[in-house]
C-alpha cells in the first residue's frame, strides 16, 4: 500500500491510525457510498469539502457523510460573511488532491479545518487518506491536533 501525504504526515506527528482499502465504484464515489464500502455507518465516516470565505480566503470543512454543509455556519464559524464551495475544477490545484480523495490532513497548503461536533461522538472517525480507494481511521481528538481544527456545528442531518 502506498503512503499518502496524509499518512506521512500522521506518522511524523507520532499520531496512530489505520487505512482501510476499498474498491472504487467511478460512478459512484458519495461519501455514503465509501462508508458501506469500509463497513462503517455513514455518521462516522466525515466527508472533507473545499470552500473558499469572502474574507478568510480558502478553508475545509468535515461532515458526515450523510449530512449537508451549512454553510451560513460554516461561515459564522470562520468568522467570514459568506461562504462558498469552490468548483470541483479548482480542488486540485489548491489540495493536491482530487475530488473523492481529498483528505484533511496533508494538503497542498495548511487550510483551516472545521470539523463538525458530531465527530466527538465517536472513537474513531474515518477520512479520506489522500486518494479513492483509501480511508484513514483515527481518533477526532488526534485528527484536530494533527492539523489544528476547530470544532462546530456545520453539519445539516
Amino acid at each position: 500500500m502506498t503512503k499518502t501525504n496524509a499518512a506521512r504526515m500522521l506518522d511524523s506527528a507520532g499520531i496512530h491510525y489505520e487505512l482501510r482499502e476499498y474498491e472504487v465504484d467511478q460512478n459512484d464515489l458519495s461519501a455514503p457510498h465509501v462508508a458501506e464500502k469500509v463497513g462503517l455507518p455513514p455518521e462516522q465516516v466525515f466527508k472533507t469539502l473545499v470552500a473558499r470565505g469572502d474574507r478568510t480566503g480558502v478553508l475545509m470543512a468535515c461532515i458526515p457523510a450523510n449530512s449537508e454543509l451549512d454553510l451560513k455556519a460554516l461561515a459564522a464559524a470562520s468568522g467570514n460573511k459568506k461562504v462558498e464551495l469552490v468548483a470541483v475544477k479548482e480542488v486540485l490545484g489548491l489540495t493536491g488532491y482530487i475530488r473523492g480523495g481529498v483528505s484533511p490532513v496533508g494538503t497542498r497548503k495548511p487550510y483551516p479545518l472545521y470539523l463538525d461536533e458530531t465527530a466527538e461522538l465517536w472513537d474513531i472517525i474515518s477520512v479520506s487518506a489522500g486518494m479513492r480507494g483509501c480511508q484513514m481511521l483515527l481518533a477526532p481528538g488526534d485528527l484536530i491536533r494533527a492539523v489544528d481544527a476547530q470544532r462546530c456545528a456545520i453539519a445539516n442531518f
